[in-house]
Parts: C-alpha cells; sequence; structure tokens
C-alpha cells in the first residue's frame, strides 16, 4: 500500500493574540472592515501585529499612503472576519452561527 496522507487534520485551528485581536476587532465597526493605524491610546499599531495578521490571512494591504509609505492602511478579510467569528457587514455585537459576538463600542 503507498504512503497516503491523513483524510484529517489535527492540528488546532489558529487564533489571534490578544494584541492581534484587539486590531482585527476594531475593524468590525468600520466601512468596508478598515483597520486602524493607532490603538485606542494613539499610539501606533506594532507593525509586527500588523505584519503577522497580513502574513496569516486574516488583514490585507488596502490603499497606499503616499504621505507615510512605511504605515500599511489593511482592511479585514473573510479569513479574519470568520476568525473573529463574524460575517463581513454583520452588525456590530452580532455573531455568526457558533461564533461569539463582538459587543459593540468599548
Amino acid at each position: 500500500m503507498a504512503d497516503r496522507e491523513p483524510e484529517h487534520d489535527n492540528a488546532a485551528p489558529l487564533r489571534p493574540t490578544e494584541p492581534q485581536r484587539r486590531y482585527l476587532e476594531r475593524g468590525l465597526t468600520q466601512p468596508g472592515g478598515k483597520l486602524p493605524l493607532f490603538d485606542r491610546d494613539g499610539r501606533g499599531v506594532a507593525s509586527r501585529t500588523i505584519e503577522a495578521c497580513v502574513a496569516h490571512g486574516w488583514a490585507e494591504p488596502w490603499v497606499h499612503n503616499p504621505i507615510r509609505p512605511q504605515w500599511q492602511v489593511c482592511k479585514l478579510t473573510a479569513k479574519g472576519y470568520e476568525v473573529l467569528g463574524r460575517r463581513p457587514g454583520e452588525p456590530p455585537g452580532e455573531a455568526a452561527p457558533g461564533g461569539t459576538a463582538v459587543p459593540s463600542g468599548r
């Protein structure tokens, strides 16, 4: 018999870290899932947080900022909404079936 790939994947689904989740959740209340450049305290979101979210497919670059090219303006992807238990266009505070509600506001 030839070696076969297993028909199931036992690996746990990848979940965002707390800083990544906070960053991604901010896009839930923005048009088009736009993600912030700054956190709620006015500090810039760490570039490693943004880069990790892009690498995992949870966020994607959206627009190029010609004034500040080092600032990466991103938006949530379908996979980003999914990892948050949501669907694109879903009103804040509601959850997709099997997901967890994310309260609107602070």
